[in-house]
C-alpha cells in the first residue's frame, strides 16, 4: 500500500497529536510490505495485547520500551520518548490505587476495565462525571504496571473526534482503604514480631526453679535428714525458711521445727572452721606470692646492676654504636618493668599494713569502750568545726553575692530608674483607681437607700391620702376634724395652695397663720414622724422642695420655732460633728396640754 507524499502537513499533524515521530518526507511507504490477506505487516511482529505488565514490575531506572497496545475497542499509541517523564506524587505507604487522568469524554467503565484490567485484578473503580477515575487493584505490584500507561494516548477505534481520543496521566491516589489494610498488616507483623521475641526470651530463660512443698510430717522427717548433711543443707535451709515464712508453725509440730531450728544452728561450727581453713590458705598463698615477687624484683635488681656496669666507661667504649642502642633499650625496659614490680610489691605490703591496723583497731576498741567514746567525741567535735567552717564559707558567698547586686544596681543604666519612675505611677494609679472605685460603690449603696426611704415616704403619703378622704367622708361639719386634716395633707395639696396664694389670707389667731403654713406643718409632722431620729433643717427644706421650689430655709425654721409642742430642736454630736435635729413629738405635747 503506497500512498503518494505530495502533502506532508496533515500527516505531520497527525502522528505528531498522537506522540510519534513523523515518517521522512521522501515519499516512502508508511506501512511497508502490508499483506492485505493477513491484515498484518510481513516485517513486523505481531504484537500480543496481554504482553506488557504480565511480568514482574520493572526497576525505573531500567529504560522501558513503549509500544502500541491494542484492545477490543481501542489503541493505546506509545508517548514521545524524547518527552521528559510525567511528574508523580510520593507513593503512600501500602497503595494499590491509581489515579487516572486524560480519559477521553466518552469513555466508559467498561473501556477503563478493558485498558487497565490487563495490569492486574481491579477491585473495584470510582469513575468521576469528568475525564478521570479512580482504580484500586487487589494487590499492590499490580499499581506499579498500570503506572507504565502513564502518557499514552488512547483512541476509541478508528475515530479522529476529539471526544474519542485523550492522553492518559496514571499517578499513584491516597485512600482511606489502603492505609488501612496496610495499618492492619503492620500490626499483624509487629504481634508476629513480638510473638517470636517471647517464643525466644522464653526460651533462653533458665529454668524456674521447683515449688517447695508445704509442710507434712514426711516431708519434715526427710528434710531433718537433709539439714544434716552437709551436701544438701543449703536447699534444705531454703525450705525451711519458706515454711517459717508461710507461717506453718504451730503448736503440734513447733518441736520439729525446733528441732530443725537447733541442727541449722550444728553447721555454724563447721562452717566457721572451713573459713578459719580458706583464710589459712589465703594468707599462705600470699606468702608464696611475696615471696616470688620479692625473689622476681631481685633478678631484676640484678640485671639492672648488670646493665649499669655495662654502661660505665671501661667496657662501654668497646661496643658498637649499634650494641650501645641495644643495650640503652634493653636497660630502659628492664628499668620499667623493676619499677613497675616494686610499686606493685609497695602496694601489696601497704595494704597488709592497713589490715593490720584495721585489726589492731578492732582489737583496742573491744579491750577498752572509753577509748571508743572518746573516738566520737572527737569524731563530733572535728565534724560540728567543718560545719561552722561551711557555714562560714556560706555566709561569705552570700556576702558577695549581695556585693555583686548592689554593682549591678549601681552600673544600671538612668533607663532602669525611669522604669523605677513610672512603675511607681503606675502603682499610685492602680491605688486612685481602686479607692475611686470603693467610692463610687459607697456612693451606689447611699443612692439605693435613698431611694428606697423615698419609696417608703410615698407609700406613707398614699396611707395618709386614704386616711385623710375617709375623715373628710365621716365628719365635714366638724371644724377640729377639719383643721386635723389640713395638718395631716399629702403633697397632693400643694397645687391647689399655690392656686389660693393670690386670695386673701384669713387671719387666724395662734402660730399657724395662714392655710400654706398649715400645710407644711402636715408635711413636716408626716416627715419627722417617719424619721424618729430627726432630720436636720436641710434636708427638710430639700424634701419639701421637691414640692415647691418657693420655699426656703427661714421659713420653715420659723415655722418650726413657732411651733414649740409639736417640734423639738435637739443637738446631736461631738466637737466638730455637732449637728441640729429637729424631732417630732406631738403626742407627748398633746399629753403635756
Amino acid at each position: 500500500m503506497t500512498m503518494p507524499m505530495s502533502d506532508h502537513s496533515p500527516w505531520a499533524t497527525a502522528m505528531s497529536n498522537l506522540g510519534m515521530p513523523p515518517p521522512s518526507m521522501t515519499g516512502q511507504q508508511l506501512m511497508p510490505d502490508f499483506d492485505p490477506s493477513l491484515g498484518l505487516m510481513t516485517g513486523i511482529t505481531p504484537i500480543n495485547p496481554m504482553m506488557p505488565g504480565l511480568g514482574p514490575p520493572l526497576p525505573r531506572e531500567a529504560p522501558v520500551v513503549k509500544e502500541i497496545i491494542h484492545c477490543k475497542s481501542c489503541t493505546l499509541f506509545p508517548p514521545n520518548p524524547n518527552l521528559p517523564p510525567p511528574a508523580m506524587r510520593e507513593r503512600p505507604p501500602g497503595c494499590k490505587t491509581v489515579f487516572v487522568g486524560g480519559l477521553p469524554e466518552n469513555a466508559t467503565e467498561q473501556l477503563v476495565v478493558e485498558i487497565f484490567g490487563q495490569r492486574g485484578e481491579i477491585a473495584a473503580i470510582r469513575k468521576s462525571k469528568k475525564n478521570f477515575c479512580h482504580i484500586r487493584f487487589a494487590e499492590e505490584f499490580s499499581v506499579d504496571k498500570a503506572l507504565l500507561l502513564s502518557g499514552y494516548h488512547v483512541r476509541l477505534g478508528s475515530s479522529t473526534d476529539k471526544n474519542d481520543s485523550g492522553r492518559l496521566h496514571v499517578d499513584f491516589a491516597q485512600a482511606r482503604d489502603d492505609l488501612y489494610e496496610w495499618e492492619c498488616r503492620q500490626r499483624l507483623l509487629a504481634r508476629e514480631e513480638r510473638h517470636r521475641r517471647k517464643i525466644e526470651e522464653d526460651r533462653l530463660r533458665p529454668p524456674s526453679p521447683p515449688p517447695i512443698v508445704h509442710y507434712s510430717e514426711h516431708e519434715c522427717s526427710q528434710l531433718g535428714d537433709k539439714i544434716k548433711d552437709d551436701n544438701t543443707f543449703p536447699e534444705a535451709v531454703r525450705v525451711l525458711l519458706t515454711w517459717l515464712e508461710r507461717g506453718e508453725v504451730n503448736r503440734r509440730n513447733a518441736n520439729n521445727f525446733y528441732s530443725m531450728i537447733q541442727s541449722s544452728n550444728g553447721h555454724i561450727r563447721r562452717l566457721t572452721g572451713e573459713k578459719t581453713q580458706h583464710e589459712k590458705e589465703v594468707e599462705e598463698a600470699k606468702d608464696k606470692f611475696r615471696t616470688a615477687m620479692a625473689t622476681i624484683l631481685a633478678q631484676f635488681e640484678e640485671i639492672v646492676s648488670v646493665f649499669n656496669a655495662a654502661s660505665k666507661q671501661k667496657a662501654w667504649d668497646h661496643f658498637s654504636k649499634a650494641q650501645r642502642k641495644n643495650l640503652d633499650t634493653w636497660r630502659t625496659q628492664v628499668e620499667k618493668i623493676r619499677n613497675m614490680h616494686s610499686e606493685q610489691l609497695m602496694g601489696i605490703r601497704g595494704e597488709e599494713e592497713m589490715e593490720m591496723s584495721d585489726d589492731d583497731m578492732e582489737d583496742s576498741s573491744a579491750s577498752n569502750s572509753k577509748d571508743s567514746e572518746d573516738l566520737a567525741v572527737s569524731q563530733a567535735e572535728a565534724l560540728k568545726e567543718e560545719n561552722d567552717s561551711l557555714r562560714c564559707q556560706l555566709d561569705a558567698y552570700r556576702n558577695e553575692v549581695e556585693l555583686l547586686k548592689q554593682e549591678q544596681g549601681k552600673n544600671q543604666p538612668i533607663g532602669s530608674e525611669e522604669d523605677n519612675t513610672h512603675s511607681q505611677q503606675l502603682s499610685f494609679l492602680q491605688q486612685a483607681l481602686q479607692g475611686m472605685q470603693k467610692q463610687l460603690l459607697r456612693m451606689r449603696d447611699e443612692l439605693k437607700e435613698r431611694e428606697a426611704e423615698l419609696e417608703k415616704n410615698i407609700e406613707d403619703k398614699r396611707q395618709l391620702k386614704n386616711q385623710l378622704e375617709t375623715l373628710k367622708q365621716d365628719d365635714r361639719a366638724s371644724e377640729q376634724s377639719a383643721n386635723q386634716v389640713s395638718d395631716v395633707t399629702a403633697s397632693s395639696v400643694v397645687s391647689c395652695s399655690q392656686d389660693k396664694e393670690g386670695l386673701p389670707e384669713e387671719n387666724r389667731p395662734g402660730p399657724v397663720h395662714t392655710e400654706r403654713d398649715a400645710l407644711l406643718v402636715g408635711i413636716i409632722s408626716t416627715f419627722l414622724h417617719v424619721h424618729p431620729f430627726g432630720a436636720s433643717i436641710e434636708y427638710i427644706c430639700s424634701y419639701l422642695q421637691h414640692l415647691d421650689n418657693k420655699i426656703n430655709t427661714g421659713e420653715v425654721e420659723a415655722l418650726l420655732s413657732r411651733l414649740p409642742c409639736t417640734f423639738r430642736q435637739e443637738v446631736t454630736g461631738v466637737g466638730a460633728g455637732l449637728e441640729k435635729r429637729w424631732n417630732f413629738c406631738g403626742f407627748q405635747g398633746i399629753k403635756s396640754t
